[in-house]
């Protein structure tokens, strides 16, 4: 964010009018600012991760086999290997306890998705999401998973 440092000399009306001018100028252009796209494709990817979490623990295969990329169904060949394999070996996914996003790093054809989420038994796991654009929605191409020292 930039900032804008005015000094003037004078407490003269013409002084006071042309600092009136800049404040409000400048706020119409906050006001009118347009929303980044940053922002939508953050909580586009955001809504994605938490949805498919949801229908983990909700024992929702089918929901949680709709977010999958195309690549990880192909992979897995079926929604009940998807949802054993990922309750087996995914468990801070399957059973997260609580999220936070942290940054997103954006790639030409995925984005990269960085996430620490407390599992089972409180322990604290840095997940890397890697997310795929399917049409206007995005998918989950694969996530890995590193315990992480401390808790959340």
């Amino acid at each position: 964010m930039k900032t804008l440092v005015l000094f003037l000399r004078s407490n003269s009306v013409s002084s006071m009018l042309a600092i009136a001018f800049v404040c409000l100028s400048l706020a119409s252009l906050v006001l009118v600012a347009p929303v980044e796209a940053g922002d939508e494709t953050d909580d586009a990817i955001q809504d994605t991760i938490l949805s498919q979490i949801e229908a983990f623990a909700n024992d929702d295969k089918d929901a949680a086999w709709a977010f999958a990329s195309d690549g990880i169904k192909r992979q897995s060949g079926s929604v009940d290997t998807f949802y054993n394999m990922v309750k087996l070996s995914y468990q801070p996914v399957y059973k997260a306890a609580s999220i936070e996003f942290l940054e997103r790093i954006p790639h030409s054809d995925f984005h990269i998705q960085v996430v620490r989420l407390k599992g089972p038994q409180g322990k604290r796991w840095r997940a890397i999401y890697r997310m795929e654009r399917d049409g206007s929605e995005w998918r989950i191409g694969g996530v890995a998973l590193k315990e992480a020292p401390g808790t959340i």
